[in-house]
């Protein structure tokens, strides 16, 4: 497995820049298939979502399809793609982050009771609260 970092895969995407999206097509295309995928950890999905918002202007709906769709291809392995869909899911419903979604969901699968928080919208989200005083 080769580890695939945000810019690539961010190239690789939106096709914006000519020259480095022809190399990470190529890269990921000859280089990434079912029996050797290219590994997508939990950071480069936040900062993938973080530059479609910022950059491309996507809205949270958008960014949710884009992680879907990595999470269906068969060269693309996400790290504990079961925690990501479920983040997915409790994301589409909700007005917190995707981020702070993902947060709560690797917190709670690793045993923790819950995830505090200063962020209201984020303490709306399925294991989180809000610092209390």
């Amino acid at each position: 497995m080769i580890g695939l970092d945000t810019n690539v895969l961010v190239r690789y995407i939106t096709q914006d820049d000519p020259e480095q999206a022809a190399l990470a097509t190529r890269f990921i295309e000859h280089n990434c298939s079912g029996k050797s995928p290219g590994f997508i950890n939990h950071i480069v999905l936040c900062e993938l979502v973080w530059v479609l918002k910022r950059c491309y202007k996507a809205d949270q709906g958008q960014s949710l399809r884009v992680i879907e769709q990595i999470l269906r291809t068969v060269q693309l392995q996400v790290q504990d793609p079961q925690v990501v869909w479920k983040a997915v899911r409790i994301a589409q419903k909700g007005k917190a982050d995707f981020a702070d979604v993902l947060i709560a969901q690797v917190n709670m699968a690793h045993d923790c009771r819950e995830t505090i928080t200063f962020d209201a919208a984020a303490a709306e989200t399925n294991g989180m609260n809000l610092v209390a005083e």
